[in-house]
């Protein structure tokens, strides 16, 4: 069986220890033979490396010049004992990374029905995290090379390569993806690549990121079947927060309940907190009260106690008192005289609800 090759820092390390024991032996040598620290230490030195200054002193007696030819022979092989080293450490680095992106053109050649993300800023980062803990296949395309190094040290699959060059597109194997999410910054850039994208791949799901507002229609005409507005969402987010911190904080309470904003988006449905407040007629009743005035037409989904303390499905018999908030849900016309009448000054709305 062939033996495994030392590593290269083990060859730099055994070769700069032969080279100074060398280097200590000679100087000792000659000191011994009769010459001076400072004669010694020139006469190695100009002896190991060939300068060929000639001799400090004459090379008179045959044990003197034998001892040389050993320190020329010890000195050399040391030397080149430790060039050997720093070319394996620069070869095998080479190699391996010529092996990693053979490995990494193989996995592009093998994905199928998965998710291109075309740019790995803060929000392609945020992205590529969602899609890796929900086991999602998905390659980062960014030319970038800092990023494209950032996201391989993540494990992720990449490919250095501008997103709005069609043969990039398909060096990732866009005609055998299911979905391509375009983040980049500048809304022309994304408008171009779900244009190419779509042609690509008809049957491609694009979702696009739009800066300005009034890029959606383009991003659209451009062939993204969802454009979302970061800017908008967060805006609208920051409201909601400033207006209905209760029914907001309960809906990102955990992970399952922080998409029910989007959830309710689609069916139309809005959320209202009624205040219980002091000359309220609500004080004293018990939940059970609530939903018989409501006749079923909306749920009770949370109680907001004046403590801060949150209750989910409260019990048909827990009263209200002053500064409790009750979190009621349903359809916009379904929701009773009773609720409006109850309600803060404002309702949280899903979906483009007007505030009458």
């Amino acid at each position: 069986m062939r033996p495994p090759l030392k590593s290269p820092f083990h060859r730099i390390r055994t070769g700069a220890l032969f080279f100074f024991i060398t280097i200590l032996v000679a100087v000792i040598g000659y000191i011994l033979a009769g010459w001076t620290v400072l004669d010694a230490i020139y006469m190695v030195v100009i002896t190991i490396f060939g300068v060929g200054y000639g001799e400090v002193n004459p090379l008179e007696t045959t044990p003197l010049r034998i001892f040389t030819i050993f320190v020329i022979f010890a000195g050399a092989l040391s030397v080149a004992y430790i060039v050997a080293g720093f070319v394996q450490l620069v070869t095998e680095g080479e190699l391996r990374r010529a092996l990693n992106l053979r490995q990494m053109t193989h996995e592009i050649q093998n994905l199928t029905d998965h998710v291109v993300v075309c740019g790995y800023g803060r929000m392609g980062q945020m992205l590529t995290q969602k899609l890796k803990a929900d086991g999602q296949r998905f390659i980062i395309l960014d030319r970038d090379p800092d990023r494209i190094n950032a996201a391989r040290s993540l494990g992720y699959l990449v490919y250095l390569g501008n997103a709005t060059d069609e043969d990039h597109l398909k060096a990732v194997g866009i005609d055998r993806a299911r979905a391509l999410a375009t983040v980049l910054p500048e809304d022309a850039a994304n408008v171009f690549i779900s244009l190419t994208a779509k042609e690509l791949n008809p049957q491609l799901i694009v979702i696009a990121r739009g800066t300005l507002p009034s890029s959606e229609k383009k991003l659209r005409l451009a062939g993204a079947d969802q454009v979302v507005l970061p800017a908008n969402i967060g805006a609208l987010r920051i409201a909601h927060l400033i207006s209905h911190p209760s029914a907001v904080n309960f809906l990102s309470k955990d992970d399952g309940r922080a998409n029910l904003n989007q959830m309710l988006a689609e069916i139309d449905i809005q959320m209202n907190e009624l205040s219980v407040r002091a000359d309220s007629p609500l004080v004293g009743r018990t939940i059970a009260d609530v939903e018989l005035r409501g006749r079923g037409t909306f749920i009770i989904v949370a109680l907001r106690k004046s403590d801060g303390e949150v209750i989910v499905h409260p019990q048909p018999n827990e009263a209200l008192y002053k500064g409790d908030i009750v979190m009621i849900m349903g359809h916009q016309e379904d929701m009773p005289t009773f609720a409006q009448r109850h309600a803060t000054k404002s309702r949280l709305r899903y979906r483009g609800a007007r505030v009458r």
